[in-house]
């Protein structure tokens, strides 16, 4: 059994551009787990309507 572990989650949130107003987009989370416990997230991005590959720290999201 592994003791630590990093898995990858991806689910639909909305999100709002001050350009295209409110979009639902796949936000894809990387997450550290321990004993199955979540401990940290390392990193968390989401996929644009053109399909380019931006950091969740550039958007604001609404849930």
């Amino acid at each position: 059994m592994k003791l630590i572990r990093i898995k990858r989650h991806t689910k639909q949130q909305k999100y709002y551009s001050s350009a295209m107003g409110m979009l639902n987009c796949r936000v894809t989370s990387i997450k550290k787990y321990f004993f199955g416990i979540p401990v940290k997230t390392l990193h968390k991005y989401r996929e644009t309507y053109y399909g380019e590959i931006k950091n969740c720290e550039d958007c604001n999201l609404f849930i």
